[in-house]
């Protein structure tokens, strides 16, 4: 399946949901926030939204600083 991840295209077959799709990035789902075709998504969404042909997810990685 192929859909834009932050703007670029990706293919990917083992990710079938935005959870899935976090996990397999190995990203800490405490500093993720994500965008699904333009909505943003509470964490407890993650595993119900399922990803599909041509679908747009922004991933944004928060971080504490000075």
């Amino acid at each position: 399946m192929t859909f834009f991840l932050n703007g670029e295209g990706v293919t990917r077959d083992d990710a079938k949901t935005v959870g899935e799709l976090i996990l397999r990035l190995e990203l800490p789902s405490t500093t993720v926030l994500v965008e699904h075709n333009g909505v943003a998504l509470h964490q407890r969404e993650w595993g119900n939204c399922v990803l599909r042909e041509n679908d747009r997810v922004e991933l944004l990685r928060v971080a504490a600083g000075g």
